[in-house]
């Protein structure tokens, strides 16, 4: 069934990568809307909207990878809506999920902080990993590494690797976080799941996950080399979300894992 296309922060890096996308996706792109300030340049034929609610009133599903701040007033604008919203957007605050959770009262709602089939598989291994290892024997470090512009860190990947190592070994991620270490830190406190982050140049983004024991060391790794993988994953969300129930939906949902 052919999808009506509508994409929130249409001339993004990622907003671009969904206009080229689409076709390919059996999907018709309604148009999109742009994020202030921002401009159209290069997407000339493609249809710019007033606002979202006008977007969302012509598609069948709108595809978001904003920013953080604008969560909340999507949510409220979609949640009156009977489109699904696909949301990227990654940085996002407890209340920022708690106006998602809103939403999906309401609409189908798929919220990833990664859209790539590859990072859900490796975010599954991870908590059945976690659930093998105990905190006691094996240290869990989580490295990460993006692009120069990336405002937001540990990235949502990061931290949703962080959710399943934590649920794996049956506690919560705020819990046991550490993050950023500097100074005179003392010992490693057992159980705990730290975080490394590194910015620069151009790399689209590179996961790794570490067990760490006295005997021996098990990583999961996970690279990715071109953006397009992010975007196809979303659009395949968007046609699964499309007529679904209303509910907060994920990657491993799609996927059926």
């Amino acid at each position: 069934m052919t999808l009506r296309l509508g994409i929130a922060g249409l001339a993004g890096r990622m907003g671009r990568l969904l206009v080229a996308e689409a076709e390919r996706a059996e999907a018709v792109l309604i148009g999109g809307v742009l994020r202030p300030g921002s401009s159209a340049a290069g997407l000339e034929g493609v249809p710019v909207f007033a606002d979202l609610a006008a977007l969302a009133a012509a598609s069948d599903a709108v595809v978001d990878f904003t920013h953080a701040s604008a969560v909340r007033g999507h949510a409220a604008v979609l949640r009156e809506t009977a489109c699904a919203w696909i949301l990227g957007t990654t940085g996002l605050s407890a209340a920022d999920e708690q106006a998602v959770a809103w939403a999906a009262e309401r609409i189908s709602v798929v919220y990833a902080a990664n859209f790539s089939p590859g990072v859900n598989l490796v975010l599954a291994l991870a908590e059945r990993m976690a659930a093998s290892l105990p905190a006691e024997s094996y240290d869990a470090e989580i490295i990460e590494m993006h692009h120069r512009q990336k405002v937001d860190a540990p990235s949502g990947t990061a931290l949703a690797l962080g959710r399943r190592v934590a649920s794996g070994r049956g506690t919560a991620l705020d819990a046991v976080m550490q993050s950023g270490r500097d100074g005179h830190t003392g010992p490693r406190e057992t159980g705990a799941i730290g975080f490394s982050a590194i910015r620069g140049g151009q790399v689209v983004g590179e996961h790794r996950l570490l067990f760490a024991a006295a005997s021996e060391q098990i990583e999961l790794v996970h690279r990715s080399f071109d953006r397009r993988v992010y975007a196809a994953g979303a659009l395949r969300a968007a046609h699964w979300a499309h007529g679904r129930p209303p509910g907060l939906y994920s990657m491993t949902d799609v996927l059926g894992m």
